[in-house]
C-alpha cells in the first residue's frame, strides 16, 4: 500500500510496518498543548494555588481570529468530561499536582453533590477553585430578568460523563494509589449500573438523566461511544480492587458486548447506538467518536474492526482532518486529535499532515479552538428538549480540544493509563 501525505489515509498509516519516533512537529505539539494546560490551571485557580479546581471549558481569546460572539451559557461552565480530559492529560504531560486538584474536585463533586446523595456527578460545573462543601453548579444571574439562569444539560447527567470522570479517578490512582480515587471511579461506576442499565433491546447502558432535579427523566437511547468508556472504565476498575469476577467484571462485559453487537459487519462500522426506544438499532449516523474509540481502547486486539479506519476515511475526512458527523461540515479539532491518539496507539505514528492542522489550530491563551470553522454541525441534540439537531461546534479555545491533543501528542491513552511505544504494532492480519 502507497502512503503519501496528500492521501493522508487512516488505512494507510493503520498498515504501516514500523513506526518513527516522534517528528519535531509532534513534539512541538506536546510541549504547546501541555503549556496550554498548565496555563488555564493558572488563570482558573484565581490566585488559589492549591485544592480542588475545576477548568473553564471554553475561555475566549481573541475575536479578531474568527471567533464567534461568545455564548452566555458556557461562560464560567466547566464540562465534567472536559476536565476529566485535561485531568487525564496534565498526568500524560507530568504534572501529577494539577491532575490531583482536579481530581480532588471529582472526588468532593461525587461525595457532596447539592440535592444528591447516590454518587453521580453532573454534566459541568461553575470552573475555579472548589471552595465550599458542595461544589457549585454553572450558572448565571440576569439582573434584567431578576432570576437565576441555568442549563437543564449542564446540571443533567450524561453516562459516558460519568464514565469519563471514572477513567480519571483510574487513571490517578494508577498514577499515585489512593483510596478515595479508586473508591470514587467504583460509586461512579455503580452509578450507571443502577440508574442506565437498561436490558431491552440489546442489552446495555442509556444516555443517563435529563432535567431539572426535581424532574430528571431516562435518557432511553443507547450510545456506543458510552458503552466503550463504561467498559474500560469497569474492566479496569475491577483489576484494580482486585476483584475479578465481581460486579464491575459483569459490567464491563455487558457494557463491551453491546459495543460489539454494535459492530456493523457489511458496512465495516460501528453504528452510533440505538434509537429513543434503546432498541432499535441506528443505522443512518455516524459518530466519528463511536468509531475510534473501540480502537483506541484496545490497541493490542480488536483486529475484526480495524477496517473502521477505512469507513472513517471515507465518511468522515474533511480536508486534512476529520469531523464529527458522517460527510461532515467542517473539521473537528478534539476528533482529530482523537484520530491521531489512535494511530499513535495502533501503530506508533500520525501523518505529519495531521499534526500540522492540529499545530495550527493553537489560540492565543494557550488552549486549541474546537474547530477552524466558525461552526460545524454534530447532527445531534443537545437534550430531549431540543427542537432539533442543535448541538454545534464553535471556534472558540476548548480545553477537551487542547486534552486530546495533549494525549495524542505525547502518545498517552485514557483507557490504558499507558504511553504508546514507538514501533509496536498489533499482528492484524492483512
Amino acid at each position: 500500500m502507497r502512503c503519501t501525505v496528500a492521501s493522508m489515509a487512516l488505512a494507510c498509516a493503520a498498515a504501516a510496518t514500523s513506526a518513527a519516533q516522534p517528528g519535531a512537529t509532534q513534539q512541538a505539539l506536546a510541549r504547546d498543548s501541555c503549556d496550554g494546560l498548565r496555563r488555564a490551571v493558572a488563570h482558573d485557580q484565581a490566585g488559589v494555588a492549591s485544592g480542588p479546581l475545576f477548568l473553564n471549558s471554553y475561555r475566549p481569546a481573541d475575536a479578531g481570529q474568527g471567533e464567534p460572539p461568545f455564548e452566555p451559557a458556557l461562560a464560567g461552565a466547566a464540562f465534567t468530561y472536559d476536565n476529566a480530559l485535561a485531568g487525564i492529560a496534565l498526568l500524560a504531560c507530568g504534572d501529577r499536582a494539577a491532575a490531583r486538584r482536579i481530581g480532588d474536585a471529582v472526588v468532593r463533586a461525587v461525595a457532596h453533590d447539592q440535592n444528591f446523595t447516590d454518587g453521580r456527578v453532573r454534566n459541568a460545573y461553575r470552573a475555579g477553585p472548589v471552595t465550599e462543601e458542595k461544589p457549585a453548579l454553572p450558572g448565571r444571574w440576569d439582573a434584567g430578568r431578576k432570576q437565576w439562569i441555568a442549563d437543564a444539560y449542564q446540571v443533567s447527567t450524561a453516562t459516558g460523563n460519568v464514565a469519563w470522570a471514572a477513567l480519571l479517578m483510574l487513571n490517578l490512582f494508577q498514577a499515585e494509589p489512593s483510596p478515595a480515587y479508586l473508591a470514587t471511579a467504583r460509586k461512579l461506576l455503580a452509578w450507571t449500573e443502577q440508574n442506565t442499565r437498561a436490558t431491552n433491546g440489546v442489552d446495555g447502558y442509556n444516555g443517563g438523566r435529563y432535567g431539572w432535579d426535581n424532574a430528571q427523566r431516562a435518557q432511553t437511547w443507547k450510545s456506543t461511544e458510552h458503552n466503550i468508556d463504561i467498559a474500560m472504565a469497569a474492566a479496569w476498575a475491577a483489576r484494580a480492587a482486585g476483584q475479578q469476577g465481581g460486579p464491575e467484571q459483569r459490567q464491563a462485559r455487558t457494557a463491551l458486548d453491546f459495543v460489539g453487537r454494535m459492530w456493523n459487519p457489511s458496512e465495516q462500522r460501528f453504528n452510533i447506538g440505538t434509537k429513543e426506544d434503546g432498541a432499535t438499532i441506528s443505522t443512518e449516523s455516524s459518530g466519528l467518536d463511536a468509531q475510534l474509540w473501540p480502537l483506541l481502547a484496545a490497541p493490542e486486539g480488536s483486529c475484526a474492526w480495524a477496517r473502521g479506519l477505512e469507513w472513517v476515511e471515507k465518511h468522515h475526512r474533511f480536508e486534512v482532518g476529520y469531523g464529527f458527523s458522517r460527510n461532515p461540515d467542517g473539521i473537528w479539532t478534539e476528533g482529530s486529535a482523537q484520530a491521531a491518539a489512535t494511530l499513535v496507539a495502533r501503530t506508533g505514528a500520525a501523518p505529519e499532515a495531521l499534526w500540522q492542522l492540529l499545530a495550527s489550530q493553537r489560540a492565543g491563551n494557550g488552549l486549541y479552538y474546537a474547530t477552524p470553522s466558525s461552526r460545524i454541525s454534530t447532527g445531534l441534540a443537545i437534550g430531549p428538549d431540543s427542537a432539533g439537531a442543535d448541538f454545534y461546534y464553535y471556534r472558540w479555545p476548548h480545553l477537551g480540544a487542547t486534552a486530546w491533543i495533549a494525549l495524542a501528542a505525547t502518545g498517552f491513552n485514557p483507557f490504558t493509563g499507558k504511553t504508546a511505544a514507538p514501533g509496536v504494532i498489533p499482528s492484524c492480519p492483512a
